[in-house]
């Protein structure tokens, strides 16, 4: 019987570690104990390496701090999860901006702990990988925008913005145009303390400087001698909420000095006022340019700059994050089926194998572009051509591993239809191909290193080895059996 996956858990507490000796036992878990820096690091660069490292902070634990660093120096790809004696926000906030993976504050449930040491195992209590994809890897963040997180990179932002939410301080969200900055924003305010209170978006490039100024700060008129006539700007309007100022560049010099005052002071002044006005907001920025462009063009000021990017999330481009796109397929399919009226069409694995070639550079709003077209025309054959000449324009139509000409072979084209609440039934018909696609991906960039594939998918090497075998995958024959430990001459993964 294979070992479970193993915890170091670094403390000197005789009550926690018989805690998480009572939750690793009903987890099949092996726990260890460190109760020095040394000791701990000395550990996780050892051939018998942890998969998680849980680290017990007190009140200002400075040395607690100094092992963290020296963690995510030596082993980046480690998860750490901090747990705290109290609910110490500057402490919250610093291990986050040193890379925790998570915060946990005590008294914390045995649940609780569970549930965070699962989740950042990236197994369930089966011991299946959370990479299989299903509907918990879907957030609706608001009416119409939604998070998908099967990916590991998208897994991560979730887990990062969980965190951020926690911390209310600017976050500065940076990424290609259309990639979801806007949508993490939005999870950011849901999972905040701010969630009761409103979110309002501006766009600092739609509106011209004077008007984008009246309706940050709002403004205030003389009409009569001693009377004057007051309209109320976003910051005042969101009081106790969240502020998303999108395309911070875009912001004149002279309303970047005003935000300042802001994030310093707490207090602005209205357009034609001299009264100061207590602002009580969350201030989130975003910007699709490299913010080095930005500063060396005079675009953004340094000072601002430094005060939004104390904490910053990227949001990677769909080409970094292919195993989101069956999720996105089926679930902007299911929702422009709703709003159309149409039912619903089901994706081939002709389509998914194309969408998943293609880089998509306009991100999610020509993935949504594309849905839309499939459902309304609902021609297989000529969205696949739709794909290719894209390709083929991008200059990728020659790139190994697209294989259109062979996909569009790979199966008969299909007028089934599925309900527009039928997304469960999509997602499990596409869920296999994903999490292949993935474990292929994986295998590739590691050159079939399969202890370094399990680490980039942050799921066990137990894990890996079991979907290997289940979808019959096999090195290419650039790697040859023998260069692989456990892989038989026939040239089949175990």
């Amino acid at each position: 019987m294979n070992a479970g996956p193993k915890i170091l858990v670094v403390s000197r507490e005789s009550s926690l570690l018989a805690l998480l000796e009572v939750v690793a036992g009903a987890n099949s878990w092996q726990v260890e104990s460190a109760s020095s820096r040394w000791e701990a690091l000395e550990r996780v660069q050892s051939e018998q390496a942890p998969e998680l490292v849980l680290l017990d902070l007190v009140q200002s634990d400075a040395d607690g701090l100094h092992t963290l660093r020296w963690l995510r120096r030596i082993r980046p790809d480690l998860p750490v999860v901090v747990l705290s004696h109290s609910e110490n926000s500057a402490q919250r906030a610093e291990t986050i901006r040193l890379g925790a993976e998570d915060y946990l504050s005590r008294p914390f449930a045995e649940r609780r702990l569970q549930m965070a040491i699962q989740r950042h195992l990236a197994m369930d209590d089966n011991g299946q990988s959370e990479m299989e994809i299903g509907s918990e890897n879907i957030e609706q963040v608001d009416e119409e925008m939604f998070l998908v997180a099967a990916s590991p990179a998208m897994r991560h932002l979730r887990a990062q913005a969980e965190l951020l939410a926690q911390v209310d301080t600017p976050v500065l969200i940076l990424g290609e145009r259309d990639s979801g900055k806007q949508i993490v924003a939005r999870l950011l305010h849901k999972l905040s303390i701010r969630s009761g209170f409103q979110f309002l978006k501006i766009s600092c490039s739609a509106l011209p400087s004077d008007l984008l100024e009246n309706e940050l700060f709002g403004q205030e008129r003389r009409v009569v001698a001693g009377t004057s006539r007051t309209t109320p700007g976003k910051f005042e309007t969101c009081e106790k909420g969240t502020v998303f100022l999108d395309e911070i560049a875009e912001m004149p010099a002279s309303l970047q000095t005003k935000l300042m005052h802001i994030l310093q002071d707490k207090y602005f002044f209205r357009v034609g006022g001299d009264t100061r006005v207590p602002a009580d907001v969350r201030i989130l920025a975003a910007s699709h340019t490299r913010v080095e462009h930005l500063l060396a063009e005079g675009k953004l000021r340094e000072d601002l700059y430094y005060r939004l990017s104390a904490f910053s999330i990227y949001v990677p481009p769909l080409r970094k994050r292919k195993e989101d796109i069956p999720l996105l397929l089926g679930h902007f399919m299911s929702r422009l089926a709703r709003h159309y009226d149409i039912q619903a069409r089901t994706f081939s694995s002709a389509v998914l194998h194309a969408c998943q070639a293609y880089t998509w550079p306009g991100n999610l709003k020509e993935l949504e572009s594309f849905v839309k077209r499939y459902l309304v025309v609902g021609d297989e054959e000529l969205s696949l051509r739709e794909l290719e000449r894209k390709l083929a324009a991008n200059g990728e139509s020659e790139r190994p591993g697209t294989g259109l000409e062979l996909v569009r072979d790979a199966e008969p084209e299909s007028d089934s239809r599925v309900s527009a609440s039928g997304l469960k039934s999509l997602v499990q018909s596409v869920k296999g191909e994903a999490e292949r696609h993935a474990i292929v991906g994986a295998l590739g960039q590691t050159h079939w290193n399969r202890k370094a594939a399990a680490r980039l998918l942050r799921v066990s090497y137990r894990t890996l080895l079991y979907k290997i075998q289940q979808y019959n995958l096999a090195p290419p024959s650039a790697y040859l059996p023998e260069m692989i430990p456990g892989v038989k001459s026939s040239g089949h993964g175990q």
